[in-house]
């Protein structure tokens, strides 16, 4: 993602300094003894986030969500104001424009390749700063985007009230939003029904007996951002039965097959709060004593008797939104009580897939809290969240348009999916890719000339017939496209699942494949003056997040990450074809593969004068680069290329990359800290620093910049994309500590590779490529016991942690362990259990 800083008028609200309280302590729960640890549930409950304050601001709530549908609870001294969004509800206009001046990939890089490299950039030439202004005016334009599905308050006389905090039980998602009134402690209870897109809420006493209501008024905001020339959205009141609704239609644009299917092009969603007792419209004195009746969407509420409410998001064609009216049932407390043993249940299933205990506090709190915002963000059947997830307000959550961006945004939050064993949550990544099939072979197509498919730069969950961002300085990153289709592959290895792999992740790595051995059998790619020698190239690409396309193509060649993530995704597909007995009949192409790789560039190089030998992004950088994302080390994450497992030689190499490797923050939370892992180099203390430096008070951790001389400079706003949005990518912080604790990534199982001995931990069940679930515990420094289940009968590779000795257990009986690497053929569903 490209992360120029904006000007300082565009980001008018101050950011404050603001303190996080997230403590492991209960609140008022529906079940008893909830500090006994039972379940990897009882584990969540441990790390409820707590504030002790009104918390008005957005990125200070409460967030709830499931996996569609998401909902900011703030809290005010005079309210709870509530922010919905949703992942399918976006501003679906969108700029098509100068497809013909866009011309087509050859009549660019011809006049690309001859600009003299003595100019400093790219746009000091006249010609390519007219093509770069044309080529990005649709980007430019501020749709699409997430759009904000209105806002509900719920206000109440704070003479008589008092607000005193709330508190988030990540373990069954609900929020309880302490108040205080005539002196006694009432609690607005909120959740998200995980099946579908409504939200309850419930006051309750310490008793979590049904209280009596203290709310004075509700009221439905339509979003502040809503353009002008939008249709003015719909009204719908029904006092007696205690409803307000609003519908908004979006825009027409050019249908796609399902909506011409549909009969209706107009897309649109509807914001609906019903309360368990009638609405009166109430008069009220303004500031200047006058009388004033409240106006649409607002209305007053009793004081006599209970309160209870359900607000509805309904979302999709108009005609489906319409009767948005109908079926909404009367909210109570036998509703909402009923409704929280569904969820339990879903949450329990959630929970149950994997556990983690920690001899660190904040470890295991970030791995259970972030792997609780990620269900709320994502499931399957639902548009695969973009940068910012389904929480939006206003302009919060449209940077970026909130979009795909494949150079690593879109895929670095899934990377959580697999060793956590969550392999449903990678669904909606594995939907976006297929809807952007089409796309991405008609641009390799048409715009290269060549087979197989081109994953744009940036995308939308919208129809599109062109690609979005066709800018050379970004749109030329060769390595999203085997970037793209990584996590299909992934899929498959971490779950052994041949039929997925056959129907969902076969063809689109195939056309990955089939367009990057064409891109690098062109001609300007080998052979030739240019080259003098056999090597098959990557030329022209753009390493990710620096330098851009630069006059004379300077650093614009093989690139780590492009070879790193070519070789590995060429690697997968002979894989693939051989699991699949497709190997005759993709023969050539195979060829091809094998052609390439045995005439393949090497990592590009530099000396440092402090570390010695050291990879870097591209041919000819010096050891000093500033990056933004850590590519310089990409053949080891995301090429999984080298890692604990590589040769002295390149070890060494790789160490002394990460320890040159200069990051300047803002898109290497997650991502540099996965690669110190896989070398065993990650220093915990640090890393706890780090991501406590970018957290924010609703327990997710921001985009934060770290140092100058990269972009950035001493006068740069070093939290300037805190207010951007919630970072959905960096709900991947679970992955980081499971590597910390497991590795099998190359076929062999490392225990505890990169956690202190002075530290106990375990785990259970985490995920291993080769269809493994491992469980672990270190305690007082040793490996005592292990267990895998091997679900697809794979053989098993497995570093034994206390070195020889002990013996193993499996279906056949048991054997005593002789070797420091055991290795055991499986057969499915067999547990094997090595003690010591």
């Amino acid at each position: 993602m490209t992360t120029q800083q904006p000007s300082p008028k565009n980001f008018k609200l101050t950011l404050c300094l603001l303190v996080v309280l997230l403590f492991p302590i209960p609140f008022v729960a529906y079940k008893a003894n909830v500090l006994e640890v039972n379940t990897s549930r009882d584990l969540a409950k441990r790390h409820s986030i707590i504030y002790h304050k009104p918390a008005p601001d957005f990125f200070e709530g409460a967030l709830l969500g499931n996996g569609g549908m998401g909902v900011v609870v703030t809290t005010r001294p005079d309210a709870v104001v509530l922010y919905f969004g949703h992942n399918n509800v976006w501003d679906t206009r969108i700029a098509e424009e100068h497809k013909d001046d866009i011309k087509d990939f050859k009549y660019v890089f011809d006049r690309v390749k001859n600009i003299p490299d003595t100019l400093a950039k790219l746009t000091h030439n006249e010609w390519y700063k007219k093509y770069h202004k044309t080529a990005s005016g649709n980007y430019n334009k501020p749709f699409p985007r997430p759009f904000p599905c209105g806002s509900i308050v719920l206000g109440f006389d704070k003479r008589k009230v008092e607000l005193i905090g709330h508190t988030l039980d990540i373990s069954n998602g609900i929020c309880a939003v302490e108040l205080l009134a005539a002196g006694k402690k009432v609690f607005l209870h909120l959740m998200t029904d995980m099946n579908n897109d409504r939200l309850l809420m419930q006051l309750v006493d310490e008793s979590r007996e049904p209280a009596d209501n203290i709310f004075e008024r509700v009221k439905i905001l339509a979003d502040p951002s809503t353009p002008n020339d939008f249709p003015k959205y719909k009204v719908v009141e029904d006092l007696a039965a205690g409803v307000l609704s609003f519908t908004q239609v979006f825009p027409s644009q050019i249908p796609s097959k399902e909506e011409t299917a549909a009969g209706t092009k107009e897309k649109a969603f509807s914001l609906t709060v019903k309360v368990n007792a009638p609405i009166k419209k109430a008069k009220r004195l303004n500031l200047n004593g006058g009388v004033e009746k409240m106006a649409q969407l607002e209305g007053g509420l009793s004081n006599k008797g209970t309160f209870s409410a359900v607000v509805v998001l309904r979302e999709g064609f108009k005609d489906k939104v319409e009767g948005a009216l109908i079926g909404i049932v009367k909210p109570s407390y036998n509703l909402f009580t009923t409704l929280l043993r569904k969820n339990e249940v879903v949450w329990d299933e959630y929970w149950s897939k994997s556990s983690v205990e920690l001899g660190d506090t904040l470890l295991e709190q970030l791995w259970y809290s972030n792997l609780y915002f990620f269900n709320c963000a994502a499931k399957d059947g639902v548009n695969s969240p973009g940068l910012f997830a389904n929480w939006s307000y206003n302009n919060i959550g449209s940077e970026w348009h909130g979009d795909y961006h494949f150079n690593y945004n879109i895929q670095q939050p899934f990377w959580a999916t697999f060793s956590s064993n969550h392999l449903e949550k990678n669904l909606p990544y594995v939907n976006l890719i297929e809807f952007l099939m089409p796309l991405s072979r008609k641009w390799a197509s048409d715009y290269y000339g060549l087979p197989g498919a081109s994953f744009p730069h940036a995308a939308y969950p919208v129809s599109m017939t062109m690609n979005p961002y066709p800018i050379p300085d970004w749109g030329w990153q060769v390595s999203e496209t085997p970037w793209a289709v990584q996590g299909l592959w992934w899929h498959y290895l971490y779950s052994g699942d041949t039929a997925f792999l056959r129907t969902r992740a076969y063809e689109p790595i195939k056309a990955a494949v089939q367009f990057l051995v064409g891109y690098m059998k062109r001609e300007e790619a080998h052979g030739g003056d240019k080259w003098k020698d056999n090597k098959y190239h990557i030329y022209p690409t753009v390493p990710p997040e620096v330098h851009g396309l630069m006059p004379g193509l300077i650093y614009n060649y093989d690139c780590s990450i492009d070879l790193a993530l070519t070789k590995f995704i060429f690697k997968a597909f002979e894989n693939a074809a051989r699991t699949l007995g497709t190997a005759s009949v993709e023969h050539e192409l195979l060829s091809d593969i094998q052609k390439i790789l045995q005439n393949y560039p090497g990592y590009p190089t530099a000396y440092s004068s402090e570390f010695g030998e050291i990879f870097v992004a591209a041919p000819g950088e010096h050891d000093d680069v500033v990056y933004n994302v850590p590519i310089s080390l990409s053949p080891v994450f995301p090429g999984e290329d080298g890692g604990l497992h590589s040769d002295k030689s390149t070890l060494k190499k790789f160490i002394n990359t990460y320890r040159n490797q200069q990051t300047e923050g803002g898109n290497d939370l997650v991502f540099s800290n996965m690669q110190a892992a896989r070398l065993g180099l990650l220093d915990l203390e640090k890393f706890r620093r780090e991501v406590n430096y970018c957290l924010l008070p609703n327990g997710t951790a921001a985009n934060l910049v770290m140092q100058t001389r990269g972009r950035y400079n001493d006068q740069s706003d070093f939290r300037f994309m805190a207010r951007s949005g919630i970072w959905f990518e960096n709900f991947a912080l679970p992955a980081v500590i499971n590597e910390c604790l497991l590795q099998g990534y190359n076929g062999t199982l490392r225990l505890f590779p990169n956690w202190p001995k002075e530290k106990d931990a375990s785990f259970k069940n985490l995920r291993a490529a080769g269809a493994f679930l491992v469980s672990a515990t270190q305690k007082n420094g040793k490996v005592t016991e292990v267990k895998i289940v091997s679900e697809k009968g794979n053989q098993l590779s497995v570093i034994v942690p206390w070195g020889k000795g002990g013996f193993v257990v499996t279906a056949t009986g048991r054997k005593d362990i002789e070797d420091e690497v055991l290795v055991i053929e499986t057969v499915p569903s067999e547990v094997i259990t090595l003690r010591h």
